[in-house]
């Protein structure tokens, strides 16, 4: 299934290697590699291998919600909780996202969802570079009550440090795929 999602990324032009100019990160530093998970999870087969193989790597993992940051989190917290909620044994994992800032009105929220203070939550993210915005989230999470021992992400792109600073926050950092694996297959394209 791994190497299926690396097809997928592929496939939907969600992955793109320029060793010469490359791309401008959030971070302002500049990568040959960029990976558009957004656009991935656009497609519905490409969502169906995410939530399959995250429900794979998580079967150990006691949680009861998972979330993360807005916006790039909400799509992959919800094809992941649908996805374990119709798979066996099913489990009923309830999803939330980490607002950016949060609400100057209203209750003024940062986290909104179906969570409680003493749950165990798995943060989840798009992509690892610096670990700036999975961090973010986690201290988000854990500031509202919530017990944070696990994160996931779709790709490490095993850049700027990222895994090692997520493990610094004693984090277990699940990874479906990393830059390798993208590479490999783009050259296989070839």
């Amino acid at each position: 299934m791994r190497e299926q999602l690396a097809i997928a990324f592929h496939e939907t032009h969600s992955f793109k290697w320029d060793p010469q100019g490359g791309f401008k990160l959030a971070s302002g530093i500049t990568s040959p590699f960029y990976v558009d998970c957004r656009a991935l999870m656009a497609h519905p087969g490409a969502r169906r291998l995410v939530g399959q193989l995250a429900y794979e790597a998580l079967r150990g993992v006691e949680l009861q919600c998972l979330g993360g940051l807005e916006i790039g989190a909400i799509s992959i917290a919800t094809t992941i909780s649908d996805y374990a909620f119709t798979a066996q044994p099913a489990r009923d994992w309830r999803t939330f996202v980490v607002r950016k800032q949060a609400k100057d009105h209203g209750l003024g929220k940062l986290i909104e969802g179906a969570y409680k203070p003493g749950e165990r939550a798995l943060i989840v993210d798009d992509v690892l570079t610096s670990g700036g915005s999975l961090l973010k989230a986690v201290a988000a999470a854990r500031g509202a009550g919530l017990t944070v021992t696990h994160a996931l992400v779709i790709v490490d792109r095993q850049e700027q440090e990222g895994r090692k600073k997520v493990e610094a926050e004693g984090l277990t950092l699940v990874s479906l795929l990393t830059i390798e694996d993208l590479t490999k297959h783009n050259r296989a394209a070839r």
